[in-house]
């Protein structure tokens, strides 16, 4: 394990070493205006969502490293405290990138970046008419984190009204990712998306009280099979089967031939009763993957 100590680095060592690390981070793609009705588009991956009662989100237009100076939205926000807070589908990514570039103040990045701009209907900044989600925001508070190149500010906002394109709802009105194909930032010039493959459900353990890891028995705790992610399933279960279910399911087919094929091999009786117990894991069969974990020889 390699240590940093940030007092130690330079202001973008530690912003690189950040932005690698705290990965994926959701995209602000934020609309504003200065006082003059000037409109700026820009994204922050420093972004994210931190109260529903009130709505509030939180976006940092942080000082620029290489002199310090402050970025048009920052500027705009504490001119004219409203934003737009767009999220930025797959389908929009290279010009929300576009968007990025550091044009000069009164350059309109809807139109360098070929966006549609939208009224709003209850702040001044437009919206964007090609995304899928757009929140109009009131900015509350805007706090300085720091007067140094690379300090953060962070944009402290209400939702006040929540602009959603029906084509990315599923039957029951809830957003579906894959419809709404968001994207994220890594660090570099690195990005990632919403795939079929890359996302998975995990029981939530508010719904009920897990056992913990801790009462597992030490023979599974410290398999040389289970993972750490298997483990945690494990322990989220309320209560482990019952004797009667363990015996009803020693007499089935599988364990009767197990318990034959390894009679003298006890080792290797405990690692196949493990990696069964691993792959019914893998397919969401908790209660069974005790089963075969619980039986004895």
């Amino acid at each position: 394990m390699k240590t940093f100590y940030p007092k130690d680095l330079q202001p973008a060592e530690v912003q690189n070493l950040l932005q690698g690390a705290v990965t994926p981070r959701p995209i602000a793609f934020a609309s504003t205006v200065d006082k003059a009705g000037n409109v700026n588009l820009s994204p922050f991956s420093f972004f994210n969502m931190f109260s529903a009662n009130p709505p509030i989100l939180v976006f940092s237009p942080s000082r620029r490293v290489r002199d310090n100076t402050t970025k048009h939205t920052l500027d705009n926000v504490l001119e004219v405290p409203e934003v737009v807070i767009h999220i930025v589908g797959y389908d929009q990514v290279e010009q929300m990138s576009l968007a990025s570039t550091e044009y000069p103040k009164g350059v309109n990045e809807f139109e360098k970046a070929g966006l549609t701009p939208v009224k709003s209907d209850l702040i001044a900044p437009p919206r964007v008419k090609e995304a899928a989600v757009a929140l109009e925001c009131k900015v509350n508070e805007v706090k300085a984190l720091g007067t140094g190149g690379g300090a953060g500010n962070l944009v402290i906002c209400e939702v006040i009204a929540i602009h959603i394109n029906e084509s990315i709802l599923d039957e029951k009105g809830v957003i579906d990712p894959f419809k709404l194909s968001p994207v994220a930032r890594l660090g570099g010039s690195w990005y990632s998306r919403i795939t079929p493959d890359s996302l998975f459900q995990i029981p939530k353990p508010l719904t009920n009280l897990g056992i913990g890891v801790d009462q597992i028995p030490e023979v599974i705790r410290t398999s040389s099979i289970l993972t750490g992610n298997n483990l945690g399933r494990l322990g989220n279960v309320m209560e482990l089967p019952t004797e009667e279910e363990i015996q009803a399911f020693s007499t089935s087919e599988e364990i009767a031939e197990m318990r034959i094929r390894f009679k003298n091999d006890p080792d290797s009786w405990l690692d196949h009763l493990h990696l069964r117990a691993k792959e019914e894991l893998e397919a969401g069969n908790v209660g069974l993957a005790w089963k075969f974990l619980l039986q004895r020889q």
